[in-house]
């Protein structure tokens, strides 16, 4: 599937927008191809951009001063990844980003989005729909993280992303989850 037709149908299961509308939004995006492996955001890197996947998937990670990988978010076809917090408030970025395949994104700028929200209210509203969705997404995970055991952790992502495990190492999903490979390979197996 094309890249512009993934944008369009994702757009258009919250919002309508008509040909012309559609074709002036993805006229701010701007498509790019990375190798697995490649990072999109690095530590330290100036972010100006979110990124909408349209094939292979991406991580956003954080690494401690243990050198301790945290996987924040695992991004397939039709989501989004970036650091928010640089993004945003013009920081450094803490969040790196990176390919877990080789992965087709449409970047879409900081100052792009912004224009297309104050000229589109319909555009504004996905936006803000997005952010209130990942928002309570955020919030799930924290509360699974304080009230569920790693066995739960497992079986929820297993359950809500089963996709997930054909693409991404057990040792990232281990990272994701919280745990070391060996858990998750007694979780695995248990």
């Amino acid at each position: 599937m094309k890249a512009e037709t993934i944008l369009k149908d994702h757009l258009l299961k919250i919002i309508d927008l008509n040909d012309e509308q559609f074709s002036y939004v993805f006229s701010h995006f701007k498509p790019m191809s990375f190798k697995k492996g490649q990072a999109i955001i690095a530590e330290g890197d100036k972010v100006s951009c979110e990124y909408f996947v349209t094939a292979g998937c991406l991580k956003s990670f954080y690494i401690n001063d243990d050198l301790k990988m945290f996987i924040l978010q695992f991004a397939m076809p039709g989501w989004w990844a970036s650091d928010y917090n640089a993004l945003y408030n013009g920081i450094k970025a803490t969040i790196g980003v990176d390919c877990i395949t080789d992965a087709e994104v449409l970047c879409l700028s900081n100052a792009d989005r912004e224009k297309l929200c104050s000229e589109l209210h319909a555009v504004e509203h996905f936006f803000r729909w997005r952010t209130n969705k990942g928002y309570v997404a955020a919030q799930k995970r924290l509360l699974s993280f304080m009230n569920n055991d790693a066995k739960h952790r497992y079986e929820e992502l297993l359950n809500t992303y089963p996709q997930l495990y054909n693409i991404v190492s057990k040792q990232l999903i281990a990272a994701y989850l919280g745990v070391s490979r060996e858990t998750l390979s007694r979780l695995y197996h248990g």
